[in-house]
């Protein structure tokens, strides 16, 4: 089980929902931002509570790669998981340390490996 806790950025409510509910189900503490800008304004300052930032890349306003390099610029060690519905090729090109992908769909069980990965990497 999960003790740490997640930042879920996901402009979908509907995906935002069941992501929430995978994660909280194994025991993460999961803050939510249906967007870059809320993410920033609600969770900023409070990024020393936040194990993982997990974020849609593409979205309207600031998407998730820019809220990434933001979050990581006051944080460096912050750890990254962005999702999408696009390939990863399209969407992010390089990535730092610390920064993976999952592709979208997905199953639970795969949703919450990656998660695991990550925050162990």
């Amino acid at each position: 089980a999960g003790q740490e806790t997640i930042l879920l950025v996901e402009d979908e409510p509907m995906v935002r929902s069941l992501v929430r509910s995978i994660l909280s189900a194994k025991g993460y503490t999961v803050r939510e931002a249906s967007s870059g800008e809320e993410a920033l304004e609600r969770f900023g300052d409070d990024l020393d509570l936040v194990h993982l930032l997990l974020t849609d890349v593409v979205m309207p306003g600031i998407n998730g790669r820019v809220l990434a390099e933001r979050l990581s610029a006051r944080r460096p060690d912050l750890k990254v998981l962005f999702m999408s519905g696009y390939t990863e090729d399209a969407v992010l090109g390089a990535r730092g340390p610390g920064m993976q992908f999952l592709q979208k769909p997905f199953a639970p069980d795969a949703l919450r490996s990656m998660v695991r990965q990550v925050l162990d990497g």
